[in-house]
């Protein structure tokens, strides 16, 4: 008897409907093919120990299984409940008649329990789109997929509910979540918050900006000053994600395994910190079976690279294009993949090795060209895509003795959210441009005009402070970020001055 059932592979941060054709004819044979990797062949072993422990029995017959289409690759071991429905519903040990209405997917224990999956929300949207009436999964998976309207979820814990499921003699529970009412409620969970910093209020002010207008910004300072305590509180003053930025990022995290147990929908931006260890295939993404990287579990938040010169040479220089696009592309010779890839990149560094450079009160003790040579480990390409240079500087201990807490997150976002605001209504008329910082050449000659004093400001500034020529565009597009902050339709002065002040790594005098 051959019979259909229905399974999901994951392709980038997409599904794609996979067919499980199962015949079981005379004869004494177990035949897997389709193009099936190692975890998918093991399963007659998962499935047959879970069928027994529960009950029921493997066939002793010619089962032929087919995963369609066969010239894509199957993956990981999600499939061993959609299998085994199949051969039980050939075997006539269950009813066939609803097993080809419904997306099955489940790892099998030995005992007949299931493991969660990867991918469980765009395998459910690709459920909805092909017209399944269900999808049964882990229950630890249930949430996450029932963020998707118009498909029934079903969260299973063993092999026995579904047996018993198409067989009548029980029903299975359906998953609801109420998608807005989860997202708007935790909106602006965030476990810090900036009234925790004392002092640093040209560090937050530049981060402020920084938020405002999209830019990259990176924080150079000795160590103990503050740079990773301030960066980890940036996400809570950003915008906050709606709800098509929040699906989509909770896709990504889907395919990557990355949700939480019952976990059903990304409400906060998210943030990335990932060690100077790391590979460069690690933070773009890619391998054997492509995996999304640190950049794109990154999309639509902060991605925090501490200690920025310890990275390798090579991880970094990846960045580049992304940062550019907001995509990456793995290409491999049978297939490519696009991974989203648009996050706020933030660094931080020593200024020198011993991290006492420009230090008010202990002296470095690096030697002649050290510093300088410490900085050249960041390449000026890079360093080009880093609108905000910002020095921090140890707090005094009047300031963290100060038991008045500072400005609270929720305070600044609101001044964010204003001017992103006044950059989306700017912009609405060019396609993927959202805010200055992603402003192109051209539209930064339309849009960012000065005056005559603000020429003449900018041009000492260049000239006295040595400033180089990639400055020139990243400070009309801050002070541009800045006026959108004091609601100001033109770029003053004032604005151009403390753009200027964000360049610390472009003067020429900075590093020796």
């Amino acid at each position: 008897m051959l019979i259909k059932t229905y399974g999901s592979a994951i392709h980038g941060v997409n599904a794609i409907t996979i067919t499980v054709e199962v015949n079981i004819d005379q004869g004494v044979n177990f035949l897997l093919v389709g193009l099936p990797d190692s975890a998918v062949k093991e399963s007659q072993q998962r499935i047959e120990s879970a069928l027994r422990y529960n009950g029921y029995r493997l066939p002793i017959k010619k089962i032929v299984i087919n995963m369609a289409p066969a010239d894509i690759r199957k993956e990981g071991s999600a499939y061993d409940l959609t299998i085994a429905m199949g051969i039980l519903a050939a075997d006539e040990q269950i009813k066939s008649d609803k097993v080809g209405d419904y997306i099955i997917m489940g790892e099998l224990s030995l005992d007949g329990s299931l493991q969660p999956i990867k991918g469980a929300l765009p395998i459910a949207i690709e459920g909805r789109s092909k017209g399944f009436k269900g999808f049964i999964l882990p229950v630890q998976n249930a949430r996450e997929a029932a963020i998707v309207n118009d498909i029934q979820v079903f969260g299973v814990e063993n092999i026995k509910q579904v047996i018993d499921f198409f067989n009548g003699d029980a029903n299975l529970k359906q998953t609801v979540v109420n998608t807005r009412e989860e997202f708007y409620a935790s909106l602006s969970e965030y476990e810090f918050d900036f009234a925790d910093v004392k002092g640093q209020e040209n560090i937050k002010r530049a981060l402020e900006i920084a938020a405002a207008g999209g830019h990259n910004v990176i924080l150079i300072g000795p160590p103990g000053s503050g740079k990773t305590m301030l960066a980890k509180r940036l996400p809570s003053i950003l915008p906050p994600l709606n709800l098509h930025e929040a699906l989509e990022t909770t896709k990504i995290h889907s395919v990557a395994g990355k949700m939480a147990k019952n976990m059903s929908l990304i409400s906060v931006r998210p943030f990335r910190s990932p060690h100077h260890t790391i590979s460069d295939v690690a933070l773009v993404g890619g391998g054997g079976n492509p995996q999304p990287g640190e950049i794109s579990l990154a999309h639509n938040g902060v991605l925090f690279l501490d200690e920025l010169p310890e990275f390798k040479r090579t991880v970094l220089e990846v960045l580049r294009q992304p940062i550019e696009d907001r995509v990456i592309t793995i290409s491999r010779a049978k297939f490519s993949v696009e991974y989203p890839a648009s996050f706020m990149l933030v660094a931080a560094m020593n200024p020198c090795p011993c991290g006492y450079y420009n230090h008010p009160d202990i002296k470095c003790v690096c030697g002649p060209g050290i510093v300088q040579k410490y900085l050249n480990k960041i390449s000026g390409p890079l360093l080009d895509r880093i609108d905000i240079h910002v020095e921090v500087v140890p707090v005094p201990f009047r300031q963290l003795a100060d038991a008045r807490s500072g400005e609270k997150s929720e305070i600044v976002r609101n001044r964010v959210v204003e001017a992103r605001l006044v950059q989306e209504e700017r912009y609405k008329e060019h396609k993927n441009i959202h805010c200055n910082a992603q402003m192109s050449s051209k539209l930064l000659r339309q849009i960012c005009k000065i005056d005559e004093v603000g020429q003449v400001l900018l041009k000492n500034a260049m000239e006295k402070l040595g400033l180089s020529a990639r400055a020139y565009d990243r400070i009309l597009k801050v002070s541009r970020t800045i006026a959108d902050l004091e609601n100001s339709p033109d770029i003053k002065t004032e604005h151009l001055a403390e753009a200027i002040h964000f360049r610390s790594l472009d003067r020429e005098n900075w590093g020796g």
